[in-house]
């Protein structure tokens, strides 16, 4: 079986237009016939949903860790459970006989069930969040990651959407914004990174941090710039002193942001730009090609 392609479509900041650009990309792919699904990994706030509604709900699944469940009737009280967590996740007072569970600090890592050797410690599921998988066509899906409200960390929920989307020829990741774990747990799973950014200090400032982020990681990517036209040069001229393909740039234009703004696709509505967008891929893969010989 060949092994598939994998892009992530990124960017240091929200509001850059990454989703702009995975769904309109996934929707070229998928209206070529192609094998393909995207991962909305923003799980904290997934979108691509609102451009894609045609899709059918094919499943959706909890997705849960084992965090610790104390008994009392057999806790020694003494403190090696807490003394084991890495996390501060287990409330302990040795004298008042006091100890306690921090659910929403707990990581699921199980240590405590190891330290503790008087049998007072079990697991017991707590819901991260759910993962839904959309049938877009025949041949595509949109599969949805989405973490619980007060869930402190994503990772878990994302790597469970990116397992789901195994099985097809083409994938693409939708990350989520900034540089933190949700970000390096996606882009760690691509073959190659494209990051979206806007010609301002702060679009400039963001994308540094992302790139040497992803040098740290030897990633191969590649920059796509929204908006062009606002804010100033300086950006083109860094990808240009850096050597950093530029892949595509996007004007700023106000049909562009009304037409995102009602949820539609423009690889539906306007053949020039289901034209880029397919220059856009074909890029992409002679980029990948690049970076792997």
């Amino acid at each position: 079986m060949t092994k598939p392609m994998k892009i992530a479509i990124a960017s240091g900041k929200g509001g850059t237009g990454k989703t702009f650009i995975s769904t309109n990309l996934f929707n070229l792919l998928q209206k070529r016939g192609l094998n393909v699904a995207l991962v909305d990994c923003d799980a904290e706030e997934p979108n691509c949903r609102l451009f894609l509604t045609e899709g059918k709900l094919e499943a959706t699944h909890e997705v849960n860790q084992k965090i610790p469940e104390l008994d009392l009737s057999r806790c020694a009280y003494c403190g090696k459970c807490a003394e084991y967590c890495n996390y501060n996740a287990i409330f302990f007072l040795k004298e008042a006989k006091v100890i306690n569970v921090l659910e929403e600090l707990c990581h699921g890592c199980g240590a405590c069930s190891v330290a503790c050797g008087y049998g007072a410690i079990s697991e017991k599921d707590d819901l991260l969040g759910h993962v839904s998988k959309f049938a877009i066509s025949p041949k595509s899906a949109l599969i949805e990651s989405r973490t619980k409200v007060g869930v402190y960390s994503s990772v878990n929920v994302i790597k469970t959407a990116i397992k789901e989307a195994s099985g097809f020829d083409l994938v693409l990741f939708d990350a989520p914004p900034g540089i933190g774990c949700p970000f390096i747990q996606t882009v760690a799973q691509a073959d190659y990174v494209v990051l979206v950014t806007e010609p301002t200090p702060y679009g400039l400032s963001d994308l540094k941090q992302s790139i040497e982020t992803l040098k740290g990681m030897q990633k191969s990517y590649g920059v796509i710039i929204n908006k062009a036209g606002l804010g100033n040069e300086e950006i083109y001229d860094y990808l240009q002193q850096e050597n950093i393909p530029l892949l595509m740039s996007v004007p700023f234009d106000k049909n562009i942001a009304v037409s995102y703004s009602k949820g539609k696709l423009l690889t539906n509505r306007d053949s020039g730009w289901e034209e880029k967008f397919s220059e856009l891929f074909n890029t992409i893969k002679e980029e990948y090609g690049n970076s792997n010989n």
